[in-house]
């Protein structure tokens, strides 16, 4: 039991109205910041965490992010958040969530691809191999795949907005929050649809990062319920996400 509770962090929360949009439901933005930290206290607790890597120039990076909304969380709701290091995928190590209603049904999961880079050179490095043999491993699905790529595609794609990244995106790494890229892409669906139609699931890829003071061009395309939107800076693509909503 205790080496269970070891690889599976569980932390309760009670959603704040500020982590809600006007329906008073769950934010996906909000819930990318919940997964952040519960990713970076449960790395903490493996010692493979912030603190554990920083003195070594090394650091943890999400390159890709899922998260499927079966019956989000609105304001007020007690919650239990849950995170597990699920090992090795090809040069990526897996960490999923999930986030349990008062009775403990499963009202959103999701799942998460992540490198370790060197700061200095930008380098993956080998940290993962080690990390995968600490017996910290849980195979417990919350997701059954991993975070896909995303393609933007080449036919009905339009410019949307064009964002200046400003001191509320920057975090603590001086780069723009992966959060925010989460909030830009909803702003960028349009109220239409964001205001009147729940979030079914998404996906998430980061592709580079950005700084403050950087002009960042958003664009949307849309096919059925197939909602894509990409940062770009130039002709670089920041990120790239796509988005159904029920």
């Amino acid at each position: 039991m205790e080496e269970m509770e070891n690889k599976i962090l569980e932390r309760a929360h009670t959603v704040a109205c500020f982590e809600t949009d006007a329906n008073k439901i769950l934010r996906p933005e909000a819930f990318m910041d919940w997964a952040q930290e519960m990713a970076q206290l449960h790395a903490e607790r493996l010692h493979f965490g912030y603190d554990d890597f920083i003195s070594r120039k090394l650091a943890w990076v999400v390159t890709r992010f899922y998260a499927r909304f079966i019956n989000p969380p609105k304001w007020k709701d007690a919650v239990t958040l849950r995170t597990w290091h699920k090992g090795l995928e090809r040069i990526m190590s897996i960490r999923d969530f999930q986030i349990l209603d008062k009775d403990g049904n499963v009202a959103v999961a999701a799942t998460s691809s992540w490198v370790i880079v060197n700061i200095e050179t930008r380098q993956f490095t080998r940290e993962h191999f080690a990390v995968d043999r600490d017996g910290s491993v849980c195979k417990e699905n919350a997701v059954e795949h991993s975070a896909e790529k995303v393609v933007m595609p080449r036919e009905g794609v339009e410019l949307v907005a064009e964002h200046v990244v400003a001191y509320s995106d920057i975090d603590m790494n001086g780069h723009t929050n992966n959060a925010s890229y989460m909030g830009w892409a909803m702003d960028a669906v349009g109220l239409d649809v964001s205001l009147e139609r729940e979030v079914l699931d998404f996906t998430i890829n980061f592709n580079h990062e950005s700084k403050a003071g950087e002009r960042v061009s958003i664009y949307r395309a849309c096919c059925g319920n197939d909602h894509y939107i990409e940062g770009r800076i130039a002709d670089k693509a920041v990120f790239t996400t796509l988005i159904r909503f029920k």
